[in-house]
């Protein structure tokens, strides 16, 4: 039996990872201190806490009135209060978000979330990691070491990852980011090894579980994202033209995990699981957004905060694969397609379901970007390449260890 503590599995490069993923945890532990230091959770933290735990300790779908007073941008909140089942989120949304309260339920009461709010970001920091582990995973698969170490140090210092992660007056979205993108790489992964000589759908068994809970983290955390179950069909089918029957059948398996997960989110009350499909808005596209220049404004202002790197990375990258053959190859055109999916369903949801969409358009971007670069430096011009993107990379990771320092201090 082959050791599992070997240096393919723990070497140079998965030290090099876990120093840059350390990092980024530091980050959102000091946006975390920031936050207690304030002493008071946000309006619609407690909402999701306090909905969490309704359900966590009552199983039942009744609706709940929210123990705090909501305006200006929260004033959403109220709409949703009064309803059993939202249309957004199916329960696993908030019941990762009450999940670090649990030992505290029966006492709970807004006052002393308050003083716990340390314990809120857990799960998503948690998230964040294993979200950050995956691209460098794929990234490295992908392109190489230095396409992984370029990936992963784009998410690590990304302001809006790090914001998402720590709750930093932002939503917690790295869950929705995970199971997306876990989604479309398991599928792809899947599909690849339909190809071996084996009993194909036994021995991907793990996989095809991994695949069936990035399905149900995907769509448990936004209904909207039930796009990505199609998505993933079309890839395995691509990846796998010879084995288009076993793909099918392993995406069928996928979804029938997929559908008993979200039904355990529902303690097992079917009638709850289809009502709260039914009440689901699946689609939050706006034909009319299209025609407007404002929505498209937002997701160029908002590049700089998903990563200052990326408004100097993504234009060349585009422009490398849009005039070198050599980089318009599968590996790097599935994340570029990928983000160009959700960036557009941004534009079309220019309200909350679309902050979301941006989110998760964001990993497949870093990935895309670490890609190109991984081909440039293969390249006569590799010193060139390698200086401007070590950098563009310090230079980003500088500037946002000293906005996360100041903001951490309040």
């Amino acid at each position: 039996m082959t050791p599992f503590f070997t240096r393919e599995r723990f070497g140079r490069p998965q030290v090099l990872a876990a120093v840059l993923l350390l990092a980024f945890m530091a980050q959102c532990v000091w946006l975390v201190r920031g936050r207690v230091q304030q002493g008071q959770a946000q309006p619609n933290e407690l909402f999701r806490i306090e909905r969490g735990l309704q359900y966590w300790q009552n199983r039942n779908f009744q609706p709940i009135q929210a123990a705090h007073d909501l305006e200006g941008s929260e004033a959403r909140l109220t709409t949703i209060s009064d309803r059993p089942y939202d249309a957004d989120h199916s329960p696993l949304w908030y019941l990762i978000a009450a999940a670090p309260f649990m030992p505290w339920a029966p006492s709970l009461t807004p006052e002393i979330i308050g003083q716990l709010q340390w314990l809120a970001p857990l799960p998503y920091i948690l998230l964040g990691v294993l979200l950050g582990a995956s691209v460098w995973y794929v990234a490295r698969r992908l392109y190489g070491n230095a396409g992984g170490y370029i990936a992963l140090a784009l998410y690590c210092f990304s302001p809006a990852v790090i914001g998402s992660s720590a709750l930093w007056f932002a939503e917690p979205e790295t869950g929705a980011g995970w199971g997306a993108f876990g989604a479309v790489f398991t599928a792809i992964a899947v599909a690849h090894t339909l190809y071996a000589p084996r009993e194909v759908v036994l021995w991907n068994w793990r996989r095809i579980v991994l695949l069936g809970l990035s399905f149900a983290l995907a769509v448990g955390s936004q209904f909207s994202l039930a796009i990505l179950v199609p998505v993933a069909l079309g890839l395995m089918l691509y990846v796998a033209p010879n084995r288009r029957a076993a793909a099918t059948v392993i995406w069928i398996t996928a979804v029938v995990i997929c559908m008993l997960i979200l039904l355990a989110t529902y303690f097992f009350h079917p009638s709850a699981l289809g009502e709260g499909i039914r009440h689901a808005s699946f689609s939050t596209i706006s034909w009319r957004a299209f025609l407007m220049p404002q929505p498209y404004l937002e997701v160029a202002a908002n590049f700089q905060h998903a990563s200052p790197a990326l408004v100097f990375a993504l234009p060349v990258a585009l422009g490398s694969y849009v005039v070198w053959s050599r980089a318009r190859y599968f590996g790097n055109t599935v994340p570029l397609l990928l983000a160009v999916l959700f960036l557009g369903l941004r534009v079309g949801a220019p309200h909350y379901p679309g902050l979301t969409f941006q989110f998760v358009a964001i990993p497949f971007l870093f990935v895309f970007v670490a890609g190109i670069c991984a081909d440039l430096l293969e390249t006569k011009q590799r010193t060139l390449v390698l200086t401007c993107i070590s950098g563009l990379l310090a230079a980003s990771a500088v500037r946002n260890l000293w906005q996360v320092l100041q903001a951490g201090r309040g």
